[in-house]
């Protein structure tokens, strides 16, 4: 069947859509965010400049996953930092690389990542990289490591990537456009309440203490509690798989990332307080499909607090 003959017997609205797919492949996708941002959203921030930041942003990591593929299940020198974290020359030489570029194409630009110090944060726009999101599933072969990347505007997210080179997936999110997995605009789910969510924590082990109540408390009134996943965790919120996802311990390159893809996905996503995330953010990290049962969360968290406090 010819093409022609497909595009003039699709209704009009398929016909939209076919367009706009074919139109992000070959790097048009600004058309399609003009059209869509809300008015405003990107709060001064030139609308072409996002549009060339999101195509930089592909660019890299199209780049940076050949790196990572390059040596993915293949023999590895494995440190261990200070904090007990794995870390590989991939990770480094993934840094060095997303830094190269971004000092070349926006030398006004800070940097903020998980390998090397901060540069320039105090700017108004800072780009936030994790060259290597899941070093543990990395170095054990699993597939579901990421590299993440996010662009901020005078400390907010406007701008964020989940990559997974070994699946073949990406997600981005731009202020006030929808968030897309490979071009195509994806969805959180509509789930409403805990009782019936899908809920994902990276590692329960991180619950320690008395965060070890909030661990508790997701065992006994989710539907269903999985474990691992690191940033595909989002990923899978942003396309309605999962309805949660909480954690504890996390970076800032770890969160900031993803805050753009939860959001323009239809998502919420706070701290444990309900508070914006940021640089300073303590690392509890909360992610929900819809407002009511981000809402629910903190009603629950709060209540534990309260408790502990008496």
């Amino acid at each position: 069947m010819s093409l022609i003959y497909r595009i003039e017997n699709i209704g009009c609205m398929h016909f939209f859509g076919f367009v706009c797919i074919f139109l992000w492949n070959f790097e048009f996708f600004g058309f399609y965010l003009t059209e869509t941002m809300e008015p405003n959203a990107l709060k001064g921030l030139d609308m072409i400049d996002l549009v060339a930041a999101l195509r930089f942003s592909n660019e890299v990591a199209d780049d940076a996953g050949r790196v990572a593929l390059r040596h993915f299940r293949k023999p590895l020198a494995v440190e261990l930092k200070a904090d007990e974290t794995p870390v590989t020359l991939v990770d480094r030489e993934i840094e060095a690389l997303l830094r190269t570029r971004i000092a070349h194409s926006y030398p006004e630009h800070g940097i903020f990542g998980e390998e090397e110090a901060p540069t320039n944060i105090e700017n108004s726009f800072v780009w936030v990289i994790d060259p290597i999101d899941g070093t543990k599933s990395f170095v054990t072969g699993h597939p579901l490591f990421g590299g993440l990347m996010a662009l901020l505007r005078d400390g907010e997210p406007c701008l964020g990537q989940i990559d997974m080179p070994a699946t073949g997936e990406r997600w981005s999110g731009v202020s006030g456009g929808p968030s897309t997995l490979n071009g195509t605009p994806c969805a959180t789910s509509d789930c409403c309440d805990l009782a019936s969510a899908y809920v994902y924590t990276t590692d329960p082990m991180l619950f320690a203490g008395s965060k070890q109540t909030v661990f508790q408390m997701l065992k006994e009134k989710a539907r269903l509690l999985r474990f691992g996943g690191d940033c595909y965790n989002y990923a899978l919120l942003a396309s309605g798989f999962c309805d949660l996802v909480v954690e504890t311990g996390l970076e800032p390159y770890d969160f900031l990332p993803v805050v753009q893809v939860v959001r323009g996905a239809g998502g919420v996503i706070t701290d444990w307080n309900g508070d914006p995330l940021g640089l300073g953010s303590s690392g509890d990290v909360l992610a929900a499909a819809t407002p009511e049962l981000h809402a629910q969360l903190l009603e629950h968290l709060r209540t534990l607090q309260a408790t502990e406090a008496a």
